[in-house]
């Protein structure tokens, strides 16, 4: 060889030929199995008609267990995020593995993991994150709002008890999908015990939640966090996981609050630091519709009413919905406020800003701008009135620039603005509000709503912080800008004045020909306090007329809005042509004085159009129905403050007036129409029974059918006949026939008016054809539809009705009529809070906000089924207190257990059964029937048993059930007659023997009797007649059934107010045992219940005495005997005793010596024998054992030979079958 390796020769693939052609057919998708079914058909034979049916009988399991009843699609069209609670038990590697994930969605570190975790998982999904810690309040809490459970496992230790006890809240709460993660498993060094280990751990985990549980392996630790791979691969589930809707978590909204503000005045907590506070509390909406002023409960803390719910802009917004100006790509992905996470957020109140304390003491190289502005707010070190009486404003490029001093000069001498302090409930502030009056007032509003609505509605807050961050570079060292904005404020509004009143003539008229074409009046006053408020130009006046529009109804469409801001544009275009303010001061005066002399013009005019709109101002329908409507808008209104700098007062513009824009119940009075025109008839035209309508509704169309399905009818009464439209054509075809010099033009109607009448006739034909083929193929054509498709698709249908009827409407008006909706981002408002829960505020623990029903709220009886857990090992004491897990709440309460006898009646028990169900009353909260809870007897601290006591479910909500408990009342006899005796003891009274006349009575020996009536003396003896003769030493007892009453404790758990790291440590009441251990208290026993020694007294009987008359008539072997007794037998009948001889002694001596020799030869010879024989047994069962083996071979042989014999004898048989084909 040369060195050079022979190359192989490359296979060819056939390019034609049957096996390229089933090649191409694969590739393409198709299936050569048909072919090979047509080319052998007996291949695909059924060769076993059972292994068939058992094959469809499996599949057909398979797939109805994958079956679930079909529920509504409640999830709106941007879902909440999936809530994902990470559950273990303590060091097991919760918080790694919420940190892994978070850096695997988001690629950033989260250092501590402190409340909800928001992060964006896909283009459609988000998920929060939330850890729960060893407490038995997190666990119960996070087991009803969890949508997700990964359930961690320490494989080095195996199961440990939080584990098995999470998975029992869950089944009680509804069961929220669960994944299980093995972790520590790096500590096992041999693959064997690993395998072993994980095995052993699936089955058991699946035994708890359900075959084929998901189950992941987290192998190891690389650096601190888990594998990145496995973490991969475990956030692939997470994002394509489904879930099944929970019946609690969808009947009820609920919020997992991610963050708390104090709203509490100040001043209020400095004179009284222990007062109740005012909290808001913000969090995803999820489960259902949560409505304003509701009631809800937090768990841990208590019932509370809602003051105010509004919706902010999502703060981790889903990818397809996030806008231009949102944050970065970095601080998008990751919301978590109480973990320090989640930058800038806009809230109601104000904006908060996270500014770390690192970011501070960097090098002041790369500043953002939100840290600039903050800087500069925190270095302030002049008072706010220095500063503005030091600064300066420049409105417009090259315009002088004007001081403090200057603008109240102006404003002084124009009297066009004026201050008015307003205090605001919702800010818990004084402000400022600018007031207008007169003329000025209604140009400014005019203006306002042409440029300041596009500085609201679309500039973005980079425009606004350019805006004032070149006001600062002029004015100097100026930082603060809320009260920099009320003097730009007041200077915008004073030049915008100016500017207006002095336009010259012809950019006048351009603007009165704007505002006559379409744009809104100003706000005229109800009633005028000054001659100011008359004087109204010709023109205002006019067009104020033609719209009859008041300023205080709260009336505007929204296509009115709409062109208004097409007007707002074309007004900043008008604006930056104005000229210079000295024409406009000189042209205001002018008007000033033809205005003083106008103010009497049109007096009736002015007061009919005050009528009309008192007129207009009729009540609000939609606000008496849905509630305060003004007092939301308001809050809408708040919310256009631009950056926090400028607020545009537009009253006519604002949402509020949008709200009510559509209220059937107004009639707008001076909607005046000239009625002689004929464009004013043709529009209403249609409303009446003889305009144009549909083909189905026409009036004609409808005329013409009754026609012709009541055809020709006569006038009782007159006699006169009328025709209908066939005996019409009948008549007509007659006179033709008689007279055939008629009319051309009448035949041409008539054949016209009878060719539309037979397609009308046709149509109809082909309509009832077909609506009665839909209705058989509806009937009898289902093909392979069932009856779980047809539910599924009815589900489909009303989900998409739910999501149709409101989709079209913005979401102001939309939570006013649904509630808010799921998905959202709200804020709740609550009031009257306890203290201790901010003071003690610790964001390692969940804070939910539980919706609560109408009557959810009340307390009352509730009657429910109980079982101790199996794994509790006490039983549970009636009266006991007990901390159920009820719904939302955790409440503590004494029970009452009782059972249900076969009559009906409810037996107290003392102790609960020990593996059967029985019956629990208690007083709690009204909560629906069928739903489940859990009882705990301690929630404080862990324990080495398992903490869960007892499950079960709600049944009845009312007091119908009486739980009795017996009751054994003693009563001894005095005097005994034949069958009758006096009894006494038992009762204390004549009236209460009158109660029990006729019970039942018994005696200790068994005897039944009847209470007749009462006795006179003693005093609450009575008179019982017996089956049979009482004794006096005989005890009469009476059984009674006596009524309880549940006692009405109902005490809720409030762990959230406990001081940080005593939060688990919450005691409720204790138990008497409890209480008795701690007093150190030990029960006297009573004398009566110790057992002691029974003495009886021997009882002898008195011989029976038969009469003789009797024994006369008895038979002879019923008679009794004469026999005389026995006494001592006489000395000479008495035998003698034998003496024996000398002799007689030693013959009997050796007797007894040879029998006592012959004894043991022969119990030694039988013992020799049992043991021979014992050894013959065994041998012979060697034996046997032998025989049989070679029986069993022989037999084997024998069956081989003849299934050899009948194989040859089948094969034979069939050859000479096919030889006979």
């Amino acid at each position: 060889m040369d060195g050079k390796v022979k190359e192989q020769k490359r296979h060819q693939h056939k390019h034609s030929g049957p096996k390229a052609e089933r090649k191409k057919l694969r590739k393409q998708g198709g299936s050569t199995e048909e072919d090979a079914r047509k080319r052998n058909p007996k291949a695909f034979a059924v060769q076993s008609a059972v292994r068939m049916a058992k094959t469809f009988h499996r599949a057909q399991d398979i797939k109805a267990k994958k079956h679930h009843i079909p529920l509504v699609d409640r999830t709106p069209l941007e879902p909440p995020p999936i809530v994902i609670v990470v559950v273990g038990p303590p060091k097991v590697g919760k918080t790694t593995l919420i940190r892994c994930l978070i850096k695997n969605f988001t690629r950033q570190k989260l250092g501590d993991i402190r409340g909800p975790v928001t992060i964006v998982s896909g283009k459609k999904r988000r998920l929060t994150f939330m850890e729960c810690n060893n407490d038995i309040n997190t666990m119960i809490d996070l087991a009803k709002v969890a949508d997700l459970v990964l359930m961690l496992i320490d494989a080095s230790f195996g199961f440990e008890m939080e584990t098995f006890e999470f998975l029992n809240i869950c089944q009680v709460h509804g069961f929220p999908r669960i994944m299980g993660v093995l972790t520590h498993l790096d500590s096992f060094k041999n693959n064997k015990t690993l395998r072993k280990t994980k095995k052993n751990l699936k089955h058991r985990f699946w035994t708890e939640v359900y075959q084929g549980a998901k189950l992941f392996y987290l192998s190891g630790m690389v650096y601190g966090e888990y594998q990145t791979m496995e973490v991969k691969n475990l956030g692939r589930f997470i994002s394509v996981m489904k879930f099944r809707p929970l019946v609690w978590q969808t009947s009820h909204p609920y919020v997992l609050a991610d963050r708390m503000e104090d709203l509490t005045d100040p001043e209020m907590l400095r004179t009284d630091p222990k007062c109740d506070r005012t909290v808001s509390l913000y969090g995803y909406l999820r489960g259902t519709h949560l409505k304003n002023k509701g009631q809800v409960h937090i768990p841990g803390v208590g019932d509370f009413g809602v003051g105010d719910v509004n919706f902010l802009p999502d703060p981790c917004p889903l990818p397809n919905a996030q806008k231009k100006r949102a944050l970065n790509e970095k601080e998008r992905l990751l919301y978590a406020p109480m973990a320090g996470v989640g930058g800038v957020v806009y809230d109601k109140d104000a904006v908060y800003i996270d500014l770390p304390a690192n970011h501070v003491n960097q090098q002041q190289e790369e500043v953002r701008p939100t840290t600039e502005l903050v800087q500069s707010l925190i270095d302030t070190h002049s008072t706010l009135d220095a500063k503005i009486a030091a600064s300066k404003v420049s409105l417009f490029s090259g315009s002088a620039s004007m001081d403090a001093t200057d603008v109240e000069q102006q404003s002084g001498e124009n009297e066009g603005l004026q201050e008015e302090r307003v205090w605001d409930p919702n800010t818990q502030r004084e402000r400022r509000k600018v007031v207008f009056t007169g003329e000025e007032e209604e140009e400014d509003d005019e203006e306002d709503d042409g440029s300041g609505s596009s500085d609201d509605e679309d500039a973005d807050e980079d425009a606004d912080s350019e805006e004032s961050d070149q006001e600062e570079q002029e004015d100097g060292e100026d930082g603060d800008r809320d009260n920099l904005s009320t003097l730009i404020k007041k200077a915008r509004a004073e030049s915008e004045k100016d500017v207006t009143g002095g336009a010259p003539p012809g950019k006048k008229q351009k603007l009165e020909k704007k505002r006559g074409d379409g744009e809104e009046s100003a706000e005229l006053p109800a009633f005028a306090d000054s001659d100011d408020d008359l004087e109204v130009s010709e023109e205002e006046s006019d067009e104020e007329a033609q719209k009859g529009r008041a300023g205080d109804s709260g009336h505007c469409s929204e296509e009115d809005e709409e062109d208004s801001d097409d007007e707002e544009e074309d007004d900043d275009d008008d604006e930056s042509e104005k000229d210079d303010g000295e024409a406009a001061e000189s042209e205001e005066e002018e008007e000033e004085e033809l205005g003083t002399l106008r103010w009497k013009e049109g007096l009736q005019q002015k007061a009919s159009e005050a009528f009309l709109r008192q007129q207009e101002a009729a009540p609000n329908l939609r606000k008496l129905v849905y509630g305060s409507v003004v007092a939301g808008d308001e809050e809408d209104e708040d919310e256009e403050e631009l950056g926090g700098l400028f607020r545009v007062s537009r009253p006519q513009k604002s949402k509020k007036f949008q709200a009510n824009s559509l209220d059937c119940s107004r009639f707008d009075p001076d909607a005046s129409h000239d009625w002689d025109l004929e464009e004013m008839m043709n529009s209403i035209k249609d409303c009446f029974v003889t305009g144009k309508w549909e083909e189905g509704e026409d009036a004609a169309t409808l005329l013409k059918e009754d026609e012709e399905l009541y055809g020709d009818f006569e006038d009782l009464e007159t006699g006169e006949v009328h025709k209908g439209q066939t005996g019409k054509q009948n008549q007509a075809e007659n006179s033709e026939n008689d007279d055939e010099d008629g009319d051309d033009d009448d035949e041409a109607e008539e054949t016209l008016m009878k060719v539309d009448d037979d397609e009308v006739q046709k149509k109809k034909r082909i309509d009832k054809k077909r609506r009665l083929k839909e209705r058989f193929d509806a009937e009898y054509d289902d093909g392979d539809a069932t009856y779980f498709d047809d539910l599924k698709e009815e589900m489909q249908k009303q989900a998409e009705l739910n999501r149709a009827e409101f989709e079209d409407m913005e979401d102001e008006t939309r939570v006013q009529y649904e509630g808010f909706r799921p998905g959202m981002y709200v804020r709740l408002e609550i009031s009257s809070l306890p203290c201790e829960f901010v003071t003690n505020f610790d964001p390692h623990y969940p804070i939910i906000l539980g919706g609560l029903g109408s009557s959810e709220g009340n307390v009352g009886y509730l009657q429910m089924r109980l079982k101790k857990h199996r794994w509790h090992n006490r039983i549970l004491k009636t009266r006991d207190p007990l901390i159920l897990s009820l719904g939302w709440r955790r409440f503590q309460t004494m029970p009452l257990y009782h059972i249900e006898d076969h009559n009906g009646r409810h037996r107290l028990l003392k102790y609960t059964p020990q593996h059967m169900h029985c019956g629990a009353s208690i007083w709690g909260p009204i909560t629906p029937q069928g739903t489940g809870f859990l009882a705990v007897q301690s929630v404080a601290g862990t324990k080495a048993s398992f903490r869960i006591a007892a499950t079960g479910v709600v049944l009845d909500l009312d007091k119908s059930v009486t739980i009795v408990k017996k009751l054994k009342l003693i009563g001894y006899p005095y005097k005994i007659f034949k069958n009758t005796s006096f009894i006494k003891g038992m009762f204390n009274t004549m009236l209460e023997v009158a109660k029990f006349e006729g019970a039942s009575v018994r005696t200790v020996s068994g005897v039944r009797g009847q209470i007749k009536k009462a006795l006179s003396t003693p005093t609450g003896a009575y008179r019982a007649t017996f089956e049979d003769r009482l004794l006096m030493s005989d005890i009469v007892f009476l059984r009674s059934w006596y009524p309880l009453t549940v006692p009405q404790f109902y005490n809720p758990v409030t762990s959230l107010l406990l001081p940080v790291g005593q939060k688990d440590g919450w005691e409720g009441m204790r138990t008497l045992g409890q209480i008795k251990h701690d007093l150190g208290i030990r029960n006297k026993p009573n004398a009566d219940s110790l057992y002691k020694p029974v003495v009886r007294a021997q009882r002898r009987f008195n011989t029976l005495h038969i009469p003789k008359e009797l024994q006369k008539a008895l038979p002879f072997k019923s008679k009794p005997k004469q026999q005389q007794a026995h006494g001592k037998t006489p000395r000479d009948l008495q035998r003698p005793s034998v003496i024996r001889e000398p002799h007689e002694r030693k013959v009997a001596a050796l007797i007894q010596a040879l029998s006592a020799v012959h004894n043991f030869k022969k119990n030694k010879a039988h013992t020799a024998q049992h043991a021979k024989h014992k050894d013959f047994l065994q041998e012979k069962e060697k034996q046997e054992e032998a025989k049989l083996k070679r029986q069993k071979e022989a037999r084997k042989k024998l069956y081989r030979v003849m299934g050899q014999k009948d194989q040859k004898n089948q094969r034979s048989s069939l050859k000479g079958a096919a030889q006979d084909d």
